[in-house]
């Protein structure tokens, strides 16, 4: 499956005008790195991506909003959103501005 282009127009939306947001193709999705570091995607299985503070994961989790899983293994610092959790604006630009915060707080790597 391919990423939801729709909320990856959406995203876009919200990060005009943040400095140092560069999009990129990863995993069938597309990500959205703030100075290098992975903030947010459109994720390939639908929904978004959101890196958070890895001990806030937990706390964060609830309906429609569960631990990112790779290869069978839970991705501390990661939570998938289901795309029905951010179909309006206003849940999207919260879990948004959450991974462009945590992001933005990181050493930049570019």
């Amino acid at each position: 499956m391919a990423y939801d282009h729709e909320l990856a127009d959406r995203i876009r939306d919200l990060l005009s005008g943040v400095d140092g947001v560069r999009e990129k193709r990863m995993f069938g999705g597309l990500a959205f790195l703030v100075h290098g570091n992975m903030a947010v995607a459109a994720s390939s299985e639908g929904g978004l991506l959101v890196r958070v503070e890895p001990d806030e994961g937990e706390r964060l989790l609830g309906e429609g909003v569960q631990p990112m899983v790779m290869r069978g293994r839970e991705m501390r610092g990661w939570l998938r959103v289901d795309a029905a959790v951010v179909r309006t604006g206003p849940r999207l630009h919260e879990w948004v501005t959450r991974g462009v915060s945590y992001a933005g707080a990181l050493p930049a790597k570019d």
